[in-house]
């Protein structure tokens, strides 16, 4: 049942939503990370048609993971300690939801401050976390096919993405295929940005398609959210400052 409910997530996200990963870095190593993720309006009115005027939602909520902790001791108190030690990797996450059918903003917010960009975990899961902790399920985000982490030793920064389930992900690369396919002729908006700023001037990036600003202290790269489902991979990154 979760990999059908995580394949209809796929499947939107695929069509209609656009990504933006943001990271702040100090010369200290601290700094700020935030993934905003937003539904475009117009692809999915194209995609929905005329249940898009029907919709009637509205939900706009502010949580820190910590908060759930707390929220449903009862269910994080019964758990082994290795999945304690997982959602405390996540305390310190703070998330914004807002789904507005009224005013056609579907928008979620994820971010967090750190001391080291190393003990950021896989902001992408945290939804997912949250969910298994509130419903007292088992660990959904463990059937994510790839997971995302971040290095930075104050001149070379990494964001490393590791694919930890190679059958899942050949498994998404065939239906995303099929999605992509019965979509073609449909313009819609599947943007997946990040946006990274640095305490020096950047020196070297492997990516190719990066577009440094003109003080080379930042960088924004741009990729098909669908591509980078399909190949997950092709979104690491090593930047090299002065």
């Amino acid at each position: 049942m979760k990999k059908i409910f995580y394949f209809l997530i796929v499947l939107i996200i695929t069509s209609s939503c656009q990504v933006n990963e943001t990271i702040y870095l100090n010369e200290d190593g601290s700094g700020t990370i935030e993934v905003v993720q937003l539904r475009d309006e117009h692809s999915y009115m194209q995609l929905v048609g005329g249940n898009y005027s029907r919709e009637e939602k509205f939900v706009e909520t502010t949580y820190a993971f910590k908060d759930y902790i707390t929220k449903y001791s009862d269910n994080y108190s019964r758990l082994p300690a290795f999945e304690k030690a997982i959602f405390n990797k996540f305390k310190d996450i703070k998330v914004h939801i807002k789904k507005s059918s009224y005013e056609k903003e579907f928008r979620t917010v994820i971010s967090q401050k750190f001391e080291t960009i190393e003990a950021v975990p896989d902001l992408y899961k945290t939804e997912n976390y949250a969910s298994d902790l509130a419903h007292n399920y088992a660990l959904s985000a463990e059937e994510h096919y790839y997971e995302v982490s971040y290095f930075f030793d104050g001149i070379i920064f990494r964001r490393i993405v590791a694919i930890s389930d190679s059958v899942e992900l050949q498994k998404q690369q065939t239906k995303l295929s099929e999605i992509k396919e019965q979509f073609s002729k449909v313009k819609i908006s599947q943007s997946y940005v990040l946006n990274y700023h640095f305490p020096r001037k950047i020196k070297s990036v492997s990516n190719p398609n990066a577009k440094i600003s003109e003080d080379r202290k930042a960088l924004k790269v741009e990729f098909l959210l669908s591509d980078c489902l399909q190949n997950p991979e092709s979104t690491a990154l090593e930047v090299v400052l002065e």
